[in-house]
């Protein structure tokens, strides 16, 4: 195999009446292990699908039908590692977002190991998100593919439709299991193993056809009377204590403030259900965040120990965030929203680009290795490595950036959806639209950078005055 990477996101789920507009939801920070890897937003078309694929860590080769749907997607600029498509919505609605890396055991690793020649993180949604035409259609596409070719690393993956979300979590080697989440709740998923209780004669479930027997087999449950994946499957790990539960932990207290647990607790729950109806905005800033008003904020004022404790949400390592919104109430040429930011969350915006599109504008989809401005990733990455130097000094631009910048993608999407009516080329009106989004946040993020960099100059250690 080719050198194997590993992602480290975070994952927020909503179903449609935990929305405040009643869509379903499913987003992840897409992280890394190194702090830069240039992402582009693009469009694969029918023709441009493999018919024949092959991936490059693996070398598992994958014959595909030949009746793929169109759908947006997130790949590397680089493709050394191979395309990492990292998710998307079909021309149907129906979006994928893969993966989030979860954890496992020695037990089930013992029993069915991982397939160093299966498909992984690089390859899940070219094999499975053209195909689909429902999100339990994505569960049980992946489910098969997981079964015939087996997988090499445990991962989460989120489908969503119109009116249901699914979350599936992969299992040794060729195992799998899926739970559909509740309308009325969200999830927020770290890099561990999340599904707990689990009944596998439910409606709400689907899963391999000998799991539950295998349980039984092996001895695997630790419970006496109840069924918790978590604890079958997964890990209760010191790095599970500051690593993953407390990311979960600050994203079920800010949606569900009155419920007091523990950060480092190893049974926070999976499924939740918040205190209000939940936003876009609400869930970009969990996923931006990192410990706001606790001593375990990075820039905050706890002590060095505090500050360092656990891992935060938004990290350096953020390469894209990605909020995939199918709509109700709105027509399905409307329906997709695909949310999308570029580098460290702690300075950017989402930007509601229309899915239903042949092509994307270019200051999203060109960026390569070499930096420049001109492309939303650097320009991003360069916002955020300068509002780190000082935080508190430029938080205050960033939120007016903000509150500016969202308004105004709001406004574009608010007048796209109210004159669909007048346009017979609804793909070229919505590419119209994606540019003029593109183009607002370009100059927003470029007068935020501008002003950063005027107000901070005044600040530079490199200064002498002697009244002149």
């Amino acid at each position: 195999m080719e050198k194997r990477i590993k992602g480290s996101c975070t994952t927020i789920l909503v179903g449609k009446k935990a929305s405040i507009d009643g869509s379903t939801i499913i987003s992840r920070n897409d992280d890394g292990h190194e702090a830069l890897d240039p992402e582009r937003l693009v469009v694969v078309n029918p023709a441009d699908q493999p018919r024949h694929y092959q991936s490059v860590i693996s070398k598992v080769e994958v014959d595909l039908p030949d009746n793929p749907l169109r759908y947006t997607s997130i790949p590397n600029s680089i493709l050394t590692n191979g395309t990492w498509p990292a998710a998307g919505i079909n021309s149907e609605n129906i979006a994928m977002s893969a993966t989030e890396t979860i954890t496992t055991n020695s037990r089930i690793l013992g029993i069915d190991p991982f397939v160093a020649g299966g498909i992984g993180e690089e390859d899940l949604c070219t094999l499975v998100l053209p195909y689909i035409h429902s999100a339990k259609e994505g569960v049980t596409r992946l489910g098969a593919l997981l079964e015939q070719y087996g997988t090499y690393e445990p991962n989460g993956i989120a489908f969503s439709d119109q009116d249901e979300i699914w979350w599936l979590e992969t299992i040794g080697g060729h195992h799998w299991v899926a739970k559909r989440i509740p309308d009325d709740a969200y999830v927020v998923a770290p890099n561990r193993m999340n599904i707990d209780d689990f009944d596998f004669n439910a409606d709400d479930t689907l899963a391999s056809a000998d799991l539950e027997q295998l349980i039984e087999d092996y001895y695997l449950n630790p419970d006496f009377d109840r069924v918790n994946l978590r604890h079958i499957f997964g890990s209760a790990s010191i790095k599970d204590t500051v690593y993953n539960n407390p990311r979960a932990w600050f994203g079920q207290k800010y949606f569900t403030p009155d419920v007091v647990q523990d950060p480092m607790e190893q049974d926070l729950p999976f499924i939740c259900h918040a205190n209000r109806k939940i936003s876009i905005e609400d869930v970009k800033f969990v996923l931006s965040s990192h410990f706001e008003n606790t001593k375990y904020d990075v820039y905050g004022s706890g002590s060095e120990a505090d500050k360092t404790l656990f891992r935060p949400i938004g990290i350096n390592r953020n390469h894209d965030v990605h909020i995939l919104q199918i709509r109700n109430n709105v027509p399905a040429a409307v329906a997709g929203i695909h949310w999308l930011a570029f580098g460290a969350n702690t300075f950017n915006t989402v930007v509601p680009f229309y899915a239903n599109v042949n092509d994307t504008p270019a200051s999203y989809k060109d960026a390569d290795g070499t930096f420049n401005l001109n492309h939303m990733y650097w320009l991003s990455c360069t916002t955020a490595l300068l509002g780190d130097t000082d935080y508190d000094f430029y938080v205050d631009m960033r939120n007016s950036y903000e509150l500016e910048a969202m308004s105004a993608y709001r406004k574009i999407e608010n007048d796209t959806d109210a004159d669909l009516a007048n346009h017979q080329d609804v793909t070229t009106y919505l590419e119209t639209a994606n540019q003029q989004l593109a183009d607002t946040a370009m100059k927003l993020q470029t007068k935020l950078l501008g002003d950063m960099v005027i107000a901070g100059s005044e600040k530079m250690k490199l200064r002498y005055n002697l009244n002149d």
